[in-house]
């Protein structure tokens, strides 16, 4: 029997941006430059919940989310940042984390439903793949 290949759901691949991978997830960059939001994607095929993840993956999985936090806060400062599994549009799991300001569109909000994205302009697009991936990395 045949391993089911793994696949990101299309949806998230047309609002993001490939970032890097990590020894678990695939890191993407969500197209809205209203805030760095980056999502990480398990690299398992039909994962929906974390409760579907080995304890060993869910762990590493958690690693990799407190790794993308701490860049985020080290380059950012962001007033907070926010990190959530939701799943209510596309089911495959994703984490979002997010750096949130206290001046930002959405403040206190969720940023879910806040007008429409802002897409990224290509030099900044670029520029902040590029310090992202050196420090993922």
């Amino acid at each position: 029997m045949e391993a089911t290949p793994f696949s990101i759901d299309p949806q998230l691949t047309q609002s993001s941006y490939p970032l890097a991978s990590l020894a678990v997830c695939d890191l993407r960059l969500v197209d809205d430059s209203r805030w760095p939001w980056i999502l990480l994607i398990p690299r398992v095929p039909h994962t929906v919940e974390l409760i579907d993840l080995t304890p060993e993956l869910r762990t590493q999985v958690r690693q990799e989310v407190d790794h993308v936090s701490r860049v985020l806060r080290d380059q950012l400062a962001p007033d907070k940042l926010n990190i959530a599994a939701l799943g209510n549009q596309v089911r495959q799991l994703h984490i979002h984390v997010i750096a949130r300001y206290r001046d930002d569109a959405a403040w206190p909000k969720p940023v879910w439903g806040i007008g429409d994205g802002l897409p990224y302009e290509s030099d900044a697009l670029n520029a902040r793949l590029s310090a992202l991936r050196q420090a993922l990395i």
